[in-house]
C-alpha cells in the first residue's frame, strides 16, 4: 500500500514536472516566434529597398512636356511646398485666414508669372532703329520745341508720390489680412524658385503647361493640407475600458517561471529535463 506522504510526493512531482515541460515549451515557442519575427523583419528591409529602387526609377521617368518636367523639379526639389505648407497650417484661428491664404498665392502666382510670360513673347530686347535728327543752334532755348522749366518755377510746388504700401497692393479686396500677410511673406520666400523655373521655358506651350498645372497642384496641396490639418485622431474603443494598475500578461507570465524556476532547482538534481520531455511530448 502507498504511504499518504509517498503519493503526495508522487503528485507534486508529476505537477511540477508538468510545469517545467510547460516553461520548456513556452520557451521554444517564443525562440520560434523570434526568429519568425526576425525573418519579418528582414522581410520588410528587403522590399524597402526594392521599394526605394522602383521610386527611383519612377523619380528619373520624365513626363512628354518639358514645363511639367520643371514644375515638378520646382514641386519636388525646392523650399514650395515646405513653405506653403508651413504658412498655411499656422493658421489655425480661422478657416477665412487659410482661405485668404491660399487665395493671395494662387493670385500671387498667376500675376508673377504673366509679366514673364508677356515680356518672353514680346522680345528681351527692342532695337530702336529710327533716326532722329537734331540740329544743334547756339540758342537751344530758341527752338519751339524747347520746354522751359525755368520759369515760374518758384510757384511750382512739389508733389510727393504717396508711400505705397505693398500688403495692400499685393491683397484681395474682402479677404482676411492675417491670411493676406502671411501669403504676402511666403510667396517672397518661394518667388525667386517660381522664376528661376519658369525662365528655363521659352517654348509658350511648355509656358502655358508649367503655369496652369503649377496653380492646379498648388489648388490640390492646399486640398491636402486642410485635410491634415482637420484631421481627428480618435482613441481607441478600447481605452475606454483599460484599468490602472492592470499586470499585463507578461508578467503572469514571468512570474509563473520564476516559481516553475525555484521549483526546478530542488528537481534538476535528480531528473534529465531533456529526458523527459522526450518521452512525455
Amino acid at each position: 500500500m502507498i504511504d499518504r506522504q509517498e503519493l503526495a510526493e508522487e503528485l507534486l512531482l508529476r505537477e511540477n514536472i508538468r510545469k517545467a515541460i510547460g516553461v520548456v515549451s513556452r520557451r521554444r515557442r517564443d525562440r520560434d516566434t523570434a526568429m519568425l519575427a526576425e525573418e519579418a523583419e528582414l522581410r520588410g528591409v528587403i522590399r524597402d529597398l526594392i521599394t526605394e529602387g522602383q521610386s527611383a526609377v519612377a523619380a528619373a521617368a520624365k513626363h512628354d512636356s518639358t514645363g511639367i518636367n520643371a514644375l515638378e523639379d520646382l514641386l519636388r526639389n525646392s523650399n514650395l511646398l515646405s513653405v506653403l505648407e508651413t504658412g498655411y497650417k499656422s493658421l489655425t484661428t480661422a478657416l477665412q485666414q487659410r482661405i485668404s491664404f491660399r487665395n493671395h498665392i494662387l493670385s500671387a502666382v498667376g500675376l508673377a508669372l504673366a509679366p514673364e510670360e508677356s515680356r518672353k513673347e514680346a522680345g528681351e530686347d527692342v532695337e530702336i532703329t529710327e533716326d532722329v535728327e537734331i540740329d544743334i543752334t547756339d540758342k537751344p532755348e530758341d527752338d519751339p520745341d524747347f520746354i522751359d522749366v525755368t520759369k515760374d518755377s518758384g510757384a511750382a510746388a512739389e508733389v510727393e508720390e504717396p508711400e505705397v504700401d505693398e500688403k495692400e497692393e499685393f491683397g484681395i479686396d474682402g479677404e482676411d489680412k492675417t491670411g493676406r500677410n502671411r501669403a504676402f511673406t511666403d510667396f517672397h520666400d518661394v518667388e525667386k524658385n517660381i522664376l528661376t523655373q519658369f525662365d528655363d521655358l521659352d517654348n509658350p506651350i511648355d509656358m502655358a503647361m508649367f503655369e496652369e498645372y503649377l496653380i492646379k497642384n498648388l489648388a490640390l496641396y492646399f486640398d491636402k493640407f486642410e485635410n491634415e490639418l482637420n484631421a481627428e485622431v480618435e482613441a481607441p474603443a478600447i481605452a475606454a475600458d483599460a484599468e490602472p494598475n492592470m499586470p499585463s500578461a507578461s508578467s503572469e507570465l514571468g512570474a509563473e517561471e520564476e516559481v516553475a524556476n525555484i521549483e526546478l532547482q530542488e528537481l534538476i538534481k535528480h531528473l534529465d529535463i531533456d529526458d523527459i520531455v522526450e518521452n512525455l511530448l
